[in-house]
């Protein structure tokens, strides 16, 4: 059964969703009107923000859903997976904006600025309100912020196409409209080059930023009734979500002692690194000589 919190962020994914389409619909019949390819390109961001925001409102429904016995850690990995997508689709239409900006550069073609601009400021200020319903995301959160960097890259953009539209109105000057154009395209560039990199790392089974497998060892060997840890794990299966598996060397002890360093174990993990799913295999010294030590300290046959 889905969250509260988790119900409130599907319904902004729906609203935005919904306010992105007039904006794609607005920009790109305007960009055919008046020529401007600054507007057809931000009609194009504008599509490609619409795509992800759908994708990852998939991906959060899909998260929703209860592990299996085939997917044992339920449906977290769609969610990194339309990150993914969002990171590819990013970077496809920045080079196809490149392109046609190249184009248009060498060849101008009549614009009519002030439809143009009044079209941009529309796109603007509806952009803003989408950012702004997005906003409120966990910093960990990969696929809402993907969502979330879609619509800054395109408000910022949006600012630009008025910028020039302001420009030209005044002065003439159609090449600020593919310089812009460009401007917008290498901006989407460095958006998809960051989630791509992000996404690609959780894929890879990567540490979450700012976490090392040196400094949880260190953490976990500082309880008390710990020799040592080997074979270490640790790996993001989606934002948020941190899983960690361990072989953990314990001096001889009572059966109960290793109930208590089990607990203190979880503790400094959940507490210092935020990782509660963990798998945790306890080993004793003797253990490695071919014996082993019961509660009551009489050695036997391991």
């Amino acid at each position: 059964m889905p969250s509260p919190h988790h119900e409130i962020k599907q319904n902004r994914f729906v609203l935005s969703l919904g306010l992105t389409g007039v904006i794609f619909l607005a920009e790109l019949l305007g960009g055919l009107w008046t020529g401007s390819l600054a507007l057809l390109a931000d009609s194009a961001h504008v599509f490609m923000d619409a795509f992800a925001l759908g994708l990852s409102y998939l991906a959060l429904r899909a998260a929703t859903l209860p592990a299996d016995d085939r997917h044992t850690y339920g449906y977290h990995r769609l969610q990194i997976l339309a990150a993914l997508t969002n990171g590819i689709t990013l970077l496809l239409i920045a080079f196809e904006i490149l392109r046609e900006a190249w184009e248009r550069w060498q060849q101008p073609r009549p614009i009519q600025a002030g439809p143009m601009l009044v079209i941009a400021i529309v796109g603007l200020i509806v952009n803003v309100i989408v950012a702004y319903v997005l906003h409120e995301h966990d910093p960990d959160d990969v696929n809402t912020r993907s969502a979330f960097l879609h619509v800054v890259g395109d408000t910022l953009a949006s600012v630009g196409v008025i910028g020039a539209g302001g420009v030209i109105l005044f002065t003439g000057w159609t090449w600020l409209d593919p310089l812009v154009s460009a401007l917008i395209g290498l901006l989407i560039l460095v958006s998809a080059g960051r989630l791509l990199k992000e996404t690609v790392h959780i894929l890879a089974e990567g540490m979450p930023d700012g976490m090392t497998a040196s400094a949880v060892a260190e953490a976990m060997a500082a309880v008390p009734g710990v020799g040592q840890v080997h074979d270490l794990h640790v790996w993001t299966v989606a934002p948020g979500y941190v899983a960690l598996s361990a072989h953990v060397l314990l001096a001889d002890q009572s059966l109960s002692q290793t109930a208590e360093v089990m607990t203190a174990l979880k503790h400094t993990l959940r507490e210092q690194f935020d990782i509660e799913h963990t798998t945790i295999q306890f080993e004793c010294t003797a253990c490695a000589q071919g014996i082993c030590l019961p509660a009551t300290g009489t050695p036997q046959s391991a």
